[in-house]
């Protein structure tokens, strides 16, 4: 119950310093991605289902607010949390490298993926634009926020697992 409770709260705070805080500090319209930064990070730390729970809920309160094609964000976000949620058996908690290469392949991954379903399908095929002026930047700022975010992420989880496993401890 804990668990899920830190998970909802991470969800509407993340979401709403980038729809808010972020907007504010943005570097020519671009916004970091702090639902991806959450996605993925659940997903290597928590498994396949919790990526893509926690996909699911990050993509699809992006559709509620902002979405054009409502499940289009949730599809990809699932995607990329499942994808993350592989990586569950190798991830080291105190090793950064592997989770800023996952964030940035997951960001790149997202906004490939929205160019293709979204522009592509429209005949628009300028990607060596949004490549340059959306994608690129948006993964740079990204991955800085993701080296302030990240470390309390890690923080939470380990603090919960702690705490489990002391009232697991308890039970039996």
């Amino acid at each position: 119950m804990k668990r899920f409770i830190v998970s909802v709260l991470f969800i509407i705070v993340c979401f709403l310093l980038q729809t808010t805080v972020f907007k504010g500090l943005s570097f020519g319209g671009i916004v970091p991605n702090l639902m991806i930064i959450l996605t993925a990070s659940f997903g290597f730390m928590r498994g396949e289902k919790t990526g893509l729970i926690m996909g699911f809920c990050c993509g699809f309160l992006i559709d509620i607010f902002f979405g054009s094609v409502l499940g289009l964000n949730a599809m990809i976000y699932m995607y990329i949390g499942y994808a993350n949620g592989k990586f569950n058996r190798i991830f080291y908690p105190d090793d950064i490298k592997l989770p800023l290469i996952l964030i940035l392949v997951s960001d790149f991954v997202y906004g490939f993926s929205y160019y293709v379903i979204l522009f592509l399908m429209r005949r628009r095929f300028d990607i060596k634009y949004y490549m340059l002026h959306i994608i690129l930047p948006e993964m740079v700022y990204t991955i800085f926020v993701t080296l302030l975010l990240y470390p309390l992420i890690l923080w939470i989880n380990k603090k919960i697992e702690a705490s489990e496993k002391r009232s697991e401890r308890k039970f039996v």
